[in-house]
């Protein structure tokens, strides 16, 4: 007797739903029972893409490449035969368009700092598709656990300058789902900010008296130079 059809199962060939521009990709629509032949339709958007039929229950293997932002919306595929109503949907499938990301940018407030200030380091990736992870180094180092940005928003930690050795050279790291693709930033050094000497504002003040004293006496010379001048007269 003739049999409906069960529920399609729609699945990625390459088990991932992360794909990248210019991408090819397949997906598998099959249904495991039912009487064949069956035609097999898949649908972007409630819009037909394509139709296969398949004249026993083998999978229908459908080929798409992803060439814009639209083409990673949803997709579902319809199986059909010719018993009356035989007509079943499958489940939905996303893709997620995964972009590389770019150098990240390591900054700070301030590039001078002395012993016992408190200091912030940020990374930032420009570009790239989120989330986006940061990982903060000193040297080799690794310096913070994993930072998982959400946002296009700059990872930001708070340090502690306790001694010299933390005048080092600082790096973070950036990642994504995009694979194989791990960027490094710029290295980044705070400087040891000089500290005034309690003596530096006596000695500007003694100046800055001793050259007022030398400007008086210039400007009251010709008082005392002018009546000897005139009495020797």
């Amino acid at each position: 007797f003739p049999e409906m059809l069960s529920n399609p199962r729609l699945m990625s060939v390459q088990r991932t739903l992360n794909v990248v521009m210019n991408q090819n990709v397949s997906l598998s629509c099959h249904a495991d029972s039912g009487s064949p032949p069956v035609t097999y339709s898949l649908f972007k958007h409630n819009q037909k893409v394509s139709t296969l039929n398949r004249p026993d229950l083998t999978p229908a293997l459908f080929n798409l490449t992803i060439n814009s932002a639209s083409d990673v919306g949803e997709y579902k595929c319809k199986a059909e035969n010719k018993v009356s109503g035989g007509r079943k949907y499958s489940n939905s499938l996303n893709f997620t368009l995964v972009e590389p990301i770019s150098k990240p940018v390591l900054s700070s407030p301030t590039s001078q700092a002395k012993k016992g200030q408190n200091v912030t380091l940020s990374c930032l990736s420009e570009n790239g598709s989120l989330p986006i992870t940061y990982i903060f180094f000193k040297g080799k180092q690794n310096i913070s656990p994993p930072v998982k940005m959400h946002k296009r928003e700059a990872a930001v930690i708070f340090l502690y300058i306790s001694s010299s050795s933390d005048f080092g050279t600082y790096k973070c790291r950036a990642e994504n789902s995009f694979r194989n693709n791990t960027k490094y930033s710029n290295s980044f050094n705070f400087t040891l900010a000089e500290e005034r000497s309690h003596s530096q504002p006596l000695i500007i003040s003694l100046g800055l008296i001793l050259l007022l004293f030398i400007i008086g006496f210039a400007l009251a010379i010709p008082f005392f130079i002018i009546p000897s001048y005139k009495a020797s007269e």
